[in-house]
């Protein structure tokens, strides 16, 4: 479950709040936020419907397009993670079968968008001269323009049946970490942030 070797990152400016991995070896400039965190459980709550509506509601805006900003400090510190989950990469905080269930899917999601990236048929990896560099990745002859157009953002905006079902089975791991018997896909963007904020509310109060 962890990723040792990568960073958890999403951009500061995007319509779609993704999280992904990249080496340590990447220099993050100022367009990209990391969590320094390289866990499965960590990407999956990060990347559930929960967390990004709190930070859709929570963020700034820029830009001519008015796009979502990620502002660490009012998106990502006042989130309320799952009781017990909180980050922690001790060996046995994969022991709680929240943790396992949202790390399953949550590799599977990144399994999954990693394979539409770079089909393997379309593609050839060569290991990087360089320890701990990932593999190089060269197009096969006659995929390059099929490749280009092959990008997370050309993913989301399209959003196969797969991907939101994949993402259906993250939201609904993470909810049953809150205690959320009741979630379904259907709950509504205002009960989720209610909920959420009730969180926030007694957690500051503690």
């Amino acid at each position: 479950m962890p990723h040792h070797g990568s960073l958890l990152t999403t951009w500061r400016v995007s319509k779609h709040r993704l999280w992904l991995w990249i080496p340590k070896g990447v220099l993050p400039d100022a367009q990209l936020m990391v969590a320094l965190r390289d866990d499965d459980p960590t990407f999956g709550i990060l990347h559930s419907r929960f967390q990004e509506l709190w930070a859709l509601r929570m963020c700034s805006w820029m830009g001519v397009g008015n796009d979502p900003r990620y502002t660490p400090s009012t998106t990502f510190a006042t989130f309320p993670i799952p009781e017990g989950l909180t980050p922690n990469l001790k060996p046995e905080a994969y022991t709680n079968p929240h943790t396992l269930a949202i790390a399953r899917a949550a590799a599977e999601l990144n399994r999954l968008r990693e394979n539409w990236l770079n089909p393997p048929e379309w593609v050839d990896r060569l290991p990087e001269v360089v320890p701990g560099y990932p593999d190089r990745i060269f197009p096969k002859p006659g995929h390059e323009a099929e490749l280009k157009k092959r990008t997370l953002t050309n993913l989301y905006n399209t959003m196969p049946t797969w991907l939101a079902n994949v993402h259906c089975d993250l939201d609904a791991a993470v909810a049953k970490a809150y205690g959320w018997e009741d979630y379904t896909s259907t709950m509504t963007d205002d009960e989720i942030l209610r909920r959420s904020l009730a969180l926030n509310l007694d957690r500051t109060a503690e």
